[in-house]
């Protein structure tokens, strides 16, 4: 048996949380990661009678480049915000660098950890979500450095130099101090990523990012995306951009109905899909002239 067979139930011990080890340079090549493993086990999640999530598992490497696509309804979302206990687990259980997600086992039970607890976890789970959510009333630095300074104590002095230096990752270094009524959709979104950054998260977690944004801004918050997937962060990304998980992910997985139909490299899934429903699914959302 494994870390728990259900939320309620375990009869093993918790993993103990992996020391936290920073992403190391190998000389004349990209960095390579050495945190941000996620394991998902057989998680389940309902809402009232209506299953959502049905016995979903999926492990992805420290810096993997997972890219979840589905149709609307088929559990992405929801799957993601359990990552970070967002949404609370109704079965099976999740793991960050061997440490769980939103629970602890005390005796043979998991109980849920307090909620300073669970906010502390949070800082090591960057997410973007698909509106922006940013503070209208903070410029876009002070909508970067508000975590650093409240959750980790860090100094203004401190936050502001690495907000500043993100900002200018995103390409938004001479926007710092305009509010998100001044900025584009697009800019706004990659002001959300250098926020979600300014934690120096273990994984990073994005839910449609581009969904709400004009055709014209999708590509700009891409190409931030596809810089991030070469970082070595561990990244899982939930889109309908089909062109882009082609080219940035190592893992697709395909969702539909609450499950994993099938998973594998872009090549397996867009080019080779084992499953009939993949198949059916792409035959209507890539175009013919989509080639691997």
């Amino acid at each position: 048996m494994s870390i728990i067979a259900a939320r309620k139930e375990n009869t093993t011990t918790a993993a103990q949380p992996a020391a936290k080890a920073p992403v190391r340079e190998v000389a004349g090549t990209a960095p390579v990661a050495t945190r941000g493993q996620v394991d998902i086990a057989n998680v389940r999640k309902s809402f009232g009678a209506t299953e959502v999530l049905k016995g979903v598992s999926l492990s992805v490497p420290p810096g993997g480049v997972a890219v979840i696509v589905g149709p609307s309804g088929s559990g992405k979302s929801t799957l993601l915000r359990t990552i970070n206990h967002l949404e609370k687990v109704d079965g099976g259980y999740i793991t960050i660098d061997g440490e769980l997600v939103g629970y602890e086992v005390r005796g043979n039970k998991l109980h849920e950890l307090r909620e300073k607890d669970i906010l502390k976890q949070r800082t090591h789970i960057g997410m973007v979500f698909q509106s922006f959510n940013l503070f209208p009333h903070l410029t876009a630095l002070e909508n970067v450095i508000e975590a650093p300074i409240v959750a980790q104590k860090r100094s203004k002095a401190e936050a502001r130099k690495r907000g500043l230096e993100l900002l200018d990752r995103v390409g938004l270094k001479d926007r710092a101090d305009a509010y998100p009524r001044q900025l584009s959709g697009g800019q706004q979104q990659r002001v959300a990523i250098a926020r979600a950054l300014a934690l120096d998260p273990k994984i990073l977690l994005f839910d449609e990012p581009t969904s709400a944004l004009d055709p014209e801004l999708v590509n700009e918050v891409l190409d931030v995306i596809r810089e991030l997937a070469k970082s070595g962060t561990t990244l899982i990304v939930v889109t309908h951009e089909m062109g882009f998980a082609r080219d940035v992910a190592d893992t697709v997985v395909f969702m539909d109905q609450g499950q994993i139909v099938e998973s594998g490299t872009p090549q397996d899934i867009f080019a080779n899909p084992r499953e009939e429903r993949t198949r059916s699914f792409f035959s209507k959302v890539i175009e013919p002239a989509f080639n691997i």
